[in-house]
């Protein structure tokens, strides 16, 4: 057996434990090996020569905590790492524990909002309507009668998180160095994405103003629900919102279905995801179905749970778009472009064989017999077909094929016959026609012809100041090139060849000219002097031509 890491520190015995029981139990016991873990394991902790299963790994990752239940989520976006099975199973990964009691709930309530919570509260139930890793949530009344839920964060859970991150950053700093699956996949980076993650689910701040966005961005789909932040009641530990009555879609039965109309409200939820996607560049990156409700009136779905937040910016919105409509077309060299347009190339990068991968994803989009391949895997297929031909997609695109993945997952739920292609294909040719339309309408042409107002009155100055350095001889064109000297001698080569070249053509006009005058002066019967003034000509021009083309050639090869 291999020497343990020296890095790896005792005090995080358990954690090592079970990280070396995963994997071993998920098919890398030569791995944790080589990484000194096994030293952590007991007896009955050998492999399990049974292959696992995806939905094992999911809830092992559950069992280990909220770390890793958010390693799973972050996971479930990396298509170049985990086969397809194993995405669609992290992506479904929730956490749920049991609830840490009320006296601590009441302790944090009281120290963030700086009062007792009878004071703060007509009313605050004891017993919390959800629990996860990290927080609850409770239902509560506020003095004015508003019904809201609040969510308080597990007590200890930063310092819990922080270990964890100290106990996994020398493992993955071994495995980015000394394997090759850690070269190749980069673990810290990975993990410094997801502690970037978790502390903005750590500060709920970040979740109330991300509420209050969407609610904003969404104002128009009139059939969805964000719940809104109370601020007063909002602090980094606690965040007080609207109560959604209504249940998750995951829990609707076969004939709640039919009682609802379910092609509109996935139609909605669809098409308001583009829009935060494609428009606001602000989407919500994990709408699984577990934070997505049916509200009590069977109307409106609402949408919960704002911690994981994408944004994307403008110029890379019209780059998805084009992307979008280049797969929905089978245009996959274009969709290539476009894609890498927001990516990586690695040293081993292989333009062929990506432009040849996204060809053959784009052909499985416009196939009619290509069955019940979901829109969203084919983004996943595009992320493992970039990772074998040496691209690092964009986080942007990794997190559009989950939240497309979840999407239809939803959709499986409350309209089978739904068709997300033909609704993101639709929705993405109105965004396009749309962006078409406001290039054009009036404020955005007043615009453009206040900036050339503005450049039309700046160019009267300017140019009499362009002309008054010309006048005084002070004229300048300061030029940044990498031999400034060698610029200007073959700037003075051209100007002498230009010249010589004038010379020449004008001796040759002139013996012409010349040979209509009699003149006692002969050379085989035509005037002398013409005759001498075209005989130089040749000769100079003739050896001017060898030098140029010598010159020329020579420069070349040099």
């Amino acid at each position: 057996m291999n020497r343990p890491f020296k890095a790896l520190n005792p005090t995080y015995f358990k954690r090592y434990r079970d990280f070396a029981r995963l994997l071993v139990k998920h098919g890398e016991p030569d791995l944790a090996e080589r990484i000194g873990l096994t030293n952590y394991l007991s007896d009955e902790d050998g492999p399990d020569t049974t292959q696992a299963r995806a939905e094992d790994l999911a809830a092992d990752l559950e069992e280990m905590g909220p770390t890793f239940v958010k390693l799973g989520q972050l996971l479930s976006t990396r298509a170049d790492m985990l086969p397809i099975e194993y995405l669609e199973a992290l992506s479904r990964l929730q956490d749920s524990v049991a609830p840490f009691p009320f006296a601590e709930v009441e302790r944090i309530v009281e120290e963030e909002l700086g009062t007792k919570i009878k004071k703060a509260f007509a009313d605050f139930e004891a017993t919390p309507i959800a629990s996860a890793s990290l927080g609850q949530v409770h239902r509560a009344t506020l003095p004015s009668g508003r019904v809201v839920a609040v969510k308080v964060q597990r007590p200890g859970i930063e310092e819990e998180i922080t270990q964890d991150f100290e106990a996994m950053a020398p493992l993955a700093e071994f495995l980015d160095k000394h394997t090759d699956v850690g070269a190749k996949y980069e673990f810290s980076g990975l993990l410094d994405d997801l502690r970037t993650s978790i502390l903005r689910e750590l500060d709920y701040r970040e979740e109330a103003a991300s509420l209050k966005t969407m609610a904003e961005n969404l104002a128009d789909h009139t059939r969805l629900v964000i719940p809104l932040p109370v601020q007063d009641y909002t602090t980094t530990r606690v965040l007080t919102m609207d109560y959604v009555r209504g249940r998750k879609v995951t829990a609707i039965g076969p004939l709640a279905q039919c009682e609802i109309h379910g092609d509109r409200l996935v139609s909605e939820l669809f098409h308001a995801y583009l829009d935060q996607i494609l428009i606001h560049g602000f989407f919500h990156a994990d709408p699984h179905p577990g934070n997505v409700f049916l509200t009590e009136d069977r109307e409106h779905l609402a949408l919960i749970d704002m911690g994981m937040i994408c944004q994307v910016t403008p110029a890379a919105s019209a780059t998805l778009l084009k992307l979008l409509l280049s797969l929905s077309e089978g245009l996959g060299e274009e969709a290539a472009g476009y894609a890498l347009d927001l990516s990586t190339r690695k040293p081993d990068f292989d333009h062929g064989g990506f432009t040849t991968a996204f060809s053959t994803l784009a052909l499985d989009v416009r196939s009619a017999g290509m069955g019940d391949q979901k829109f969203g895997a084919i983004f996943l297929m595009m992320q493992k077909a970039a990772a074998e031909n040496g691209v690092r997609l964009a986080r942007e695109l990794r997190f559009l094929g989950k939240t497309i993945l979840n999407l239809e997952a939803i959709g499986d739920v409350l309209a089978e016959d739904f068709d997300p292609q033909k609704a993101i294909r639709k929705h993405a040719t109105k965004v396009m026609r749309g962006n078409v339309f406001d290039a054009v309408r009036p404020t955005q042409l007043l615009k453009q012809a206040a900036e050339m107002k503005e450049v039309m009155e700046r160019l009267p100055r300017r140019l009499n100041q362009i002309l008054d350095l010309l006048t005084e001889n002070q004229f300048r064109i300061n030029i940044d090139a990498l031999d400034e000297d060698r610029l200007m001698h073959g700037f003075e080569k051209v100007a002498n060849r230009i010249t010589v070249g004038l010379v020449l053509a004008a001796m040759i006009i002139g013996a012409a000219l010349m040979m209509n005058i009699e003149s006692s002066f002969t050379l085989f019967g035509y005037p002398g002097l013409a005759i001498v003034l075209l005989a130089f000509a040749l000769v100079i021009g003739g050896s001017l031509v060898i030098t140029i083309v010598w010159n020329d050639i020579y420069g070349q090869r040099r």
